[in-house]
């Protein structure tokens, strides 16, 4: 990777080893909403209550190791690059060691990109002595998944349960389940530290909606799942915050979301790669407090914060929000407009919003209800095409 833009995002790194050496990459800064005109701090008086996974029951880590252990792979991805010096020309062969996890009964196995980026052979371990090789199914840079495929008896594949990632709370408890410096199937425990976090992906796009915890993660774990206390994935493992040169693990892990594994996988088995419509803007959920404090005009939606110059929301006349405040310690642009539906479904969290925005083509055109102030609006957006994709 080039030093300018590892010195850009230091800090940052993939959970795999590449070539001997971690690859680092940037995560794009968080909170930044746009210019602003006000600030203001206002903090109001709110009931803590428990997570729901925390309200109840579910199975106990061994319980979940158990049962979803035996689905979770080693990876092994081996590139061999010719050598540019004429002194001393050859092939030089490294290895990237990740994850990954069975999708289904075909065999099909998700993993990161940045795991088997650029390489010859993929090779899948389901225990220290069974060890077969995999296809290259597709990749996608944009999300940093692939999957990939082997060919096994269904009998001897265990895929995992999909869960949802739209509906995390912080504080969730979590599992990850992965090979850290080549230790197989190893379990580590966490919580849920923060949700809709960004992060970039290979090709410098970012990933939005990715969360965030402190279970251990480590080189090698790249590409393998994170698991809620139902046993049911919510997340792909791809990098880690370090907060320092060390590459080792500091308790900022990332976990790109179940919502978007799901899309992104069934595209890229379907027809060998993904693509990403576009809407052009980020939001945040409306709260009863901003509700109550700035009185808005309804208490469900997404409250619009920036809109992408030129994308299709810019062309139907979406507006962001001019002015900054900050609520018990988030902030937010208010003053812009509030997305309540898509083609006549509720939209309440950014992760809904990707989730059915990912259901459409580039081109495609799709209605949008919003709020513009008091007045209430229906737009048409003609969808756009993810940039860097």
């Amino acid at each position: 990777m080039p030093l300018g833009r590892t010195a850009r995002f230091a800090g940052l790194i993939v959970a795999a080893v590449l070539g001997g050496a971690a690859s680092l990459v940037g995560a794009a800064a968080l909170g930044r909403l746009g210019h602003s005109t006000t600030v203001q701090q206002v903090v109001t008086e709110t009931t803590a209550t428990a997570p729901a996974s925390y309200r109840t029951p579910g199975l106990d880590a061994e319980q979940i190791y158990r049962d979803d252990g035996p689905g979770v792979v080693q990876i092994t991805a081996t590139s061999v690059q010719q050598s540019s010096d004429p002194f001393f020309p050859g092939q030089s062969t490294t290895q990237a060691l990740g994850s990954g996890f069975v999708l289904d009964k075909a065999g099909h196995i998700v993993t990161n990109y940045h795991v088997i980026e650029g390489a010859q052979k993929v090779q899948v371990s389901f225990s220290g002595q069974d060890e077969l090789t995999a296809s290259i199914v597709g990749e996608d840079r944009s999300t940093d998944l692939a999957v990939l495929k082997v060919d096994a008896h269904a009998r001897a594949l265990t895929p995992l349960p999909l869960g949802t990632s739209s509906a995390l709370q912080v504080g969730d408890p979590v599992y990850a389940i992965g090979n850290p410096f080549g230790l197989t199937r190893t379990l580590t425990t966490g919580v849920v530290s923060a949700v809709q976090r960004q992060i970039i992906a290979p090709n410098s796009v970012p990933i939005d909606n990715v969360i965030q915890t402190d279970a251990a993660i480590n080189h090698g774990n790249s590409g393998g799942p994170l698991i809620d206390r139902n046993g049911k994935v919510i997340g792909v493992t791809s990098q880690i915050e370090t907060g320092s040169s060390s590459q080792g693990n500091v308790g900022i892990g990332f976990a790109i979301p179940v919502d978007t594994v799901r899309t992104v996988a069934a595209q890229i088995i379907s027809s060998g790669r993904a693509l990403h419509a576009f809407l052009g803007v980020t939001s945040l959920p409306l709260t009863r407090q901003l509700v109550t404090l700035f009185h808005l005009p309804t208490s469900q939606g997404l409250l619009i914060q920036n809109v992408t110059p030129g994308s299709g929301a810019a062309k139907a006349g979406v507006k962001g929000g001019p002015t900054r405040v900050v609520v018990e310690g988030e902030s937010y642009q208010i003053g812009g407009d509030i997305l309540t539906k898509v083609n006549g479904e509720p939209v309440t969290s950014p992760s809904q919003l990707y989730t059915i925005i990912s259901r459409y083509q580039p081109g495609q055109k799709i209605k949008i209800e919003l709020y513009h102030g008091s007045k209430r609006k229906t737009l048409t957006v003609k969808l756009g095409q993810r940039p860097g994709t």
